[in-house]
């Protein structure tokens, strides 16, 4: 794979060469105990989409607590980071459903302002999504709790419309969520067909382990055009159990998901996997490689909301630079530790990250 990428990405990083589809969500983002955590049956490091006894917490935390408003949304939380990075306007493109309100103003400048080109489908219907961000033990775990709203109205028209074409015949990596699954499996799998088709990269993050339990067959069908697979050790355990894998280490598990059928058999799949402060596990070309991890200091650790969407876009923003992925998985370590020490997926200053310069 690393061939490959080297030479899709030989050239010049281009506007609209990276298109992300996904949930925008405004994060309402609150510090709280365990107690509070039990009394909406939410777990300390967990990320769930809202059912009806979870609706009354996004009123309460907003009048019992002082929240911190943050864009968010997965995917665009991803693109924005690797906007950061590679410090080029428009390099990202970003498709996904909001309301016609003022949350999605917000979003769309937070955005827009960090370089992203989005491209929002609008709707009447519902509000904009939100996601109560419930941190405990000192920020050290995050709680997440989805209510999609509006973001769970997109539909597939809208990446067929002109503007939308536009960027994906542009794009050379197209990356997307599992949480994404539950709301468009058609829109996804019509762009990782496409990706497929057209000799661009597709990427996936599986996101949360409710994603294998509820929804392993829209992740079914569209793994074989899964080119990079991005997912932390609970999620892949998850991966592990719900796909039925023999494999039993953390290690022998990214292997098999590695090895899992693939449409395109020229370029193996690659599958990171990462452990908080533990070393990030790579497979590539069926070899596993484990890349150590600085640990930040306990009181360097504001927020760890958001560390994962930053991981990935710092892969990303070296991937289409046609760098080794070690000096991706490196990158991607360096974005996560920057976020996890700031409020939500937010940024403090340029980008410093030097590595292998060209």
């Amino acid at each position: 794979m690393e061939s490959y990428i080297m030479e899709l990405f030989k050239d010049e990083v281009t506007e609209c060469i990276v298109v992300g589809i996904g949930n925008p969500l405004l994060d309402i983002s609150v510090m709280v105990d365990h107690d509070y955590l039990k009394k909406y049956d939410l777990k300390p490091n967990d990320a769930i989409m809202a059912e009806a006894k979870h609706l009354p917490l996004y009123k309460e935390i907003v009048e019992k607590f002082s929240p911190d408003y943050v864009a968010g949304g997965s995917v665009q939380n991803t693109t924005r980071v690797a906007q950061w990075i590679l410090k080029k306007p428009n390099v990202c493109s970003y498709f996904g459903c909001v309301g016609n309100d003022e949350f999605a103003k917000i979003l769309k400048d937070k955005a827009e302002s960090d370089g992203v080109n989005v491209l929002y489908q609008v709707t009447t219907e519902k509000p904009t999504g939100t996601c109560a961000v419930l941190l405990t033990d000192g920020g050290n775990n995050r709680s997440l709790c989805a209510n999609l709203a509006a973001a769970q109205l997109f539909t597939e028209d809208h990446i067929h419309k002109p503007e939308c074409q536009a960027v994906i015949e542009k794009a050379k990596l197209i990356y997307s969520s599992g949480f994404f699954l539950a709301v468009s499996p058609e829109a996804m799998m019509t762009l990782a067909k496409h990706a497929n088709e057209k000799n661009q990269m597709f990427a996936l993050n599986v996101s949360a382990p409710f994603v294998m339990e509820f929804y392993k067959k829209q992740l079914e069908d569209v793994l074989p055009y899964v080119d990079i697979l991005f997912g932390n050790q609970l999620e892949a355990e998850a991966f592990a159990k719900f796909f039925n894998l023999k494999a039993t280490s953390i290690q022998e598990i990214a292997l098999e998901i590695a090895k899992y059928p693939k449409v395109n058999k020229s370029r193996a799949r690659v599958v990171v996997i990462t452990r908080g402060s533990e070393p990030v596990i790579l497979v590539n070309e069926c070899k596993i490689e484990e890349i150590p991890v600085t640990p930040l200091k306990q009181e360097q650790i504001v927020d760890t909301n958001g560390a994962g969407d930053a991981f990935t876009g710092g892969f990303i923003s070296q991937v289409v630079r046609g760098r080794p992925l070690k000096e991706c998985v490196q990158c991607a370590i360096y974005a996560a530790s920057h976020i996890i020490q700031n409020s939500g997926c937010s940024f403090r200053g340029p980008s410093e990250f030097k590595l292998a310069e060209s």
